[in-house]
């Protein structure tokens, strides 16, 4: 028997890229190496051009308009979570339970607040990026609320609100 499989014959391997004899094609190239796929360079916020978005100067009246509301409780702040990121609404939300506390220590009830904008200063530092100061004019005192939008996913979207 041991002479039956020695009379067999054996092919050996090929060397590692070259084809086996007999093979009409040469070997496959290897598959390329592409980079990491980053998610958030598709499915992250797209900045948008100021020449794809809608003038800024309503956007930042009625968001001053509502951002005065919400801190005197005669609004809810979820009404403008769509127009502003994720840091400034909960930066907006410490600012609501700070004013609720104090009216509530005070025993006063939210009312809706009588004021009215002022005048409205525009700047554009660079593309998709607007930041402006609105003035609101109250009975008692006159405020400044600074608002910087960002053009995001092809709309205003606010990074930061201060009420000063």
């Amino acid at each position: 028997m041991s002479s039956a499989l020695a009379s067999i014959d054996v092919p050996t391997a090929p060397a590692l890229g070259a084809a086996p004899q007999g093979w009409p094609h040469e070997p496959l190239p290897s598959k390329p190496i592409r980079s990491r796929f980053v998610p958030d360079e598709f499915f992250g916020h797209q900045p948008t051009s100021t020449a794809d978005l809608p003038e800024p100067e309503p956007l930042l009246e009625n968001l001053t308009r509502c951002v005065i509301e919400i801190l005197a409780g005669a609004r809810d702040l979820e009404q403008i979570a769509r127009w502003v990121t994720d840091d400034v609404y909960r930066h907006l939300l410490k600012r609501v339970l700070l004013s609720q506390r104090a009216r509530q220590a005070k025993g006063l009830v939210p009312n809706r607040p009588a004021f009215a904008i002022g005048s409205t200063t525009i700047c554009e530092p660079r593309d998709g990026v607007v930041e402006s100061v609105v003035i609101v004019h109250n009975r008692a005192r006159t405020r400044a609320v600074a608002i910087r939008l960002e053009g995001l996913d092809r709309r205003w979207r606010a990074t930061a609100i201060n009420v000063l």
